[in-house]
């Protein structure tokens, strides 16, 4: 007969295996139903996003996909926008459309991300006297289709690192002294499904949302003291312009969303967890991927990412068909 200790521990094991599981997969869900049920016990706790977190955000990226809907989600709460993007036109065209539609404040920046450095010292010049209660780092780059390293254009590399890291990494040095000294603030870091592991042929992109991952969950630790929020959105496919290389993707459907579906649902989670996927079925996504060990997850994503270049190349030759 075997020895006692020989089933409780494989068992004790595996128990917490599936308890920690079950925790990294379902606190978020449980931190909204808390969230949406506490108003009705505790009235006092009903707040808005304003009182909150107060009457300014800012939004990077902020003219087209996640990061105009968010500006817009944000403004149909009363909340007064800072659009920071890279085209003027597109800029003053977003800022007219929200100032008609939710009659709030509205102020853009024109900054390009990939220049790095030189930008930074504008940037805080013109947050400077703005009580940024909110910040939305949205901004972000892709390849133009998934590629080998060495055949990716050196510029666009820098581009990945100086927009999907820096930017966010800045802006929130930027704008947390005000919310520290005010005791009150949210920031909310766009980053992506592809966090969770490895990604051949979009190595930098995948890499530069693990750094956004990493770095959001450590701030809000840091940041818990102050009573500000760090929340890290974590989206799987959406049908914006980043993945115009695949025709599956921009197909959209019941797991693939548009921007503003998303961000209805992902806003809806602000002040209530976290960390999110930002929307359901994105969340039934990233519970299943983690199911699967490092590995198997990053042949899954060459073998995709080999897919999508296939699907990208099928364009082209259309295109020059057609032409």
């Amino acid at each position: 007969m075997l020895p006692i200790w020989t089933l409780v521990v494989p068992a004790l094991v595996g128990l917490w295996a599936l308890s920690c599981w079950l925790y990294d997969n379902l606190k978020s869900v449980v931190q909204i139903v808390i969230a949406v049920l506490t108003p009705y016990f505790v009235p006092a706790e009903n707040k808005t996003l304003v009182e909150r977190f107060g009457k300014w955000a800012v939004i990077t990226g902020s003219t087209d996909g996640i990061g105009r809907q968010y500006a817009l989600q944000l403004a149909a709460r009363g909340i007064n926008i800072v659009l920071i993007s890279r085209t003027v036109e597109k800029l003053m065209a977003v800022a007219s459309e929200i100032e008609q539609k939710h009659q709030v404040k509205t102020k853009w920046i024109a900054a390009d991300f990939s220049q790095g450095r030189p930008i930074y010292d504008k940037l805080r010049q013109e947050l400077d006297g703005i009580p940024v209660g909110i910040l939305v780092n949205n901004v972000g780059t892709n390849l133009e289709y998934p590629d080998d390293l060495d055949r990716v254009p050196e510029d666009k590399l820098w581009d990945v690192i100086n927009i999907n890291i820096a930017a966010a990494t800045m802006l929130t040095r930027i704008v947390l002294p005000g919310m520290k000294q005010r005791r009150q603030g949210a920031i909310v870091n766009i980053s992506s499904g592809s966090e969770l592991q490895p990604l051949p042929y979009m190595t930098t992109y995948a890499a530069s949302k693990a750094y956004i991952h990493n770095f959001t969950l450590a701030m809000q630790y840091e940041l818990e003291p102050f009573g500000i929020t760090c929340q890290l959105v974590s989206p799987l496919f959406v049908t914006t312009k980043m993945n115009n290389f695949s025709t599956t993707v921009m197909k959209g459907g019941l797991f693939i969303p548009n921007a503003e579906s998303y961000a209805k649902h992902a806003v809806f989670t602000l002040g209530k967890t976290k960390q999110t996927t930002g929307y359901w079925s994105h969340g039934i996504q990233y519970c299943m991927i983690r199911l699967g060990p490092e590995w198997l997850r990053t042949l899954i994503g060459g073998i995709m990412n080999q897919q999508f270049r296939e699907e990208y190349y099928a364009q082209k030759r259309s295109t020059a068909k057609a032409q």
